[in-house]
């Protein structure tokens, strides 16, 4: 599968999921207002954290060790019976400890306990939520791009649906529990879809932990806790400070710029991990990753690039078709969050080798540097400029940590060996 015809093939699913979420950002433009987004912001983030928690991080290790093993299905059903275990495990221990602590989490996070009920019905659903994201996880190793696809769109389905339906009838409260509940409806679509394939059996995703397995996770576990715990935690103290700075209708305006930026990058970033993450995962030669790199550079960045420059002149039309007027001081954010953008899709094709070839020492440094840097940025910035503040502060954070992932990737790939370079 080529990088052209994957990218392809995954763009209808992308095409799906961009389409949703931009109704949903319109239905939550209407229904919660800036200061909803700003909710809705931290509990995404808290989201992140508990289910990679919950999880064992170990999604990405299931990819790259599904692709890697792609000559024996005995080793694979070994990762996904592990994995599963790992999953399932953590997840009934994590849903004990919301379930405790819901009322304490909401007033923690959401600044509101009366929002406990929201963490309730997250911990009710939690295990269906992560076993969902692990059959991706398989899908995405063994290349079954159709039923990936197929997948991808039932969710974000879901997830229009639900949202809709939630934020009409109960306004924020209601899109919590879509953002909560959504993905775990999806589990059981997905797995329908995993049934179907000669390749697998629901028996696969219980049973003996495999110690050979568990230990190759482990890197995996590090890295995804690393970035679990920096990227959310620092996008929740620049929310929090640009709430206590600038006010929490500010804090809803970055939340909104956002999550626009994440619908128009999508294809890009789930192309990355459709095709580079497998891919990098089979290459056995340093010229082979080389060339994937260049290749990344010469058809990735230039669209990004070219998306965000459309996004840029039309973000006056944006603002009204997708939001409100009530959002029309996010347009001082688009100039330096789409800089940044593309700076950050520069950055990740890099980060990506890193990921294939479980270079998690490099991978968590930069991880902490580029989380802490954010912050520090705009809480400097902000102060001078205001909330344009946060937007130049993430284009200064992405051309640092592309400047790092440079030094670091083409140190590490100049001493590695061919052999080395298999996993």
């Amino acid at each position: 599968m080529t990088l052209i015809k994957t990218s392809l093939l995954n763009g209808i699913a992308v095409l799906v999921k961009m389409l949703t979420l931009l109704g949903i950002n319109k239905v939550l433009a209407i229904y919660v207002g800036p200061v909803g987004y700003a909710a809705l912001g931290q509990f995404q983030n808290a989201i992140q954290m508990i289910t990679t928690f919950a999880s064992g991080a170990i999604n990405t290790g299931v990819t790259k060790y599904t692709a890697e093993y792609h000559y024996d299905e005995k080793k694979q059903q070994a990762v996904w019976r592990s994995a599963g275990t790992i999953a399932i495990s953590g997840s009934l221990l994590c849903s004990a400890i919301i379930l405790i602590f819901s009322d304490d989490l909401a007033g923690w996070i959401l600044k509101n306990n009366e929002f406990g009920g929201v963490f309730r019905w997250f911990a009710a659903t939690l295990v269906f939520f992560t076993l969902n994201t692990l059959l991706l996880a398989i899908l995405n190793g063994k290349k079954d791009l159709l039923r990936y696809v197929a997948a991808n769109i039932a969710g974000s389905l879901f997830a229009f649906v639900v949202t809709t339906a939630l934020s009409i009838f109960s306004g924020l409260y209601g899109a919590l529990i879509a953002l909560a509940i959504y993905q775990s409806i999806s589990f059981f679509v997905t797995l329908v879809i995993c049934l179907k394939a000669s390749w697998f059996r629901l028996s696969y995703l219980y049973g003996r932990v495999d110690k050979e397995v568990a230990r190759n996770f482990l890197k995996y576990t590090a890295m995804a806790l690393t970035s679990a715990i920096c990227v959310p935690v620092s996008h929740i103290l620049v929310r929090n400070h640009l709430g206590a700075s600038l006010g929490w209708e500010a804090a809803g305006y970055w939340e909104a710029m956002w999550r626009l930026s994440a619908a128009y990058l999508m294809l890009v970033t789930t192309t990355l991990s459709v095709y580079y993450l497998p891919k990098l995962s089979e290459l056995t030669n340093e010229a082979d990753v080389r060339e994937e790199i260049i290749q990344g550079y010469r058809f990735i960045l230039p669209c990004t690039a070219i998306c965000g420059l459309l996004i840029y002149v039309l973000r006056d039309f944006i603002i009204h078709v997708l939001f409100t007027a009530d959002f029309l001081p996010m347009r001082n954010l688009f100039a330096w969050q789409i800089v940044g953008d593309t700076l950050k899709i520069g950055s990740w094709i890099l980060a990506y080798v890193m990921l294939g070839k479980a270079m998690f020492k490099l991978f968590i440094i930069s991880e902490i540097v580029s989380a802490a840097c954010f912050y520090l940025l705009t809480v400097v910035l902000t102060k001078y400029m205001g909330l344009e503040g946060v937007s130049l502060a993430h284009a200064i954070n992405y051309a640092i940590y592309w400047i790092l992932m440079m030094l670091f990737v083409a140190r590490a790939l100049k001493r590695m060996k061919p052999e080395v370079l298999a996993g």
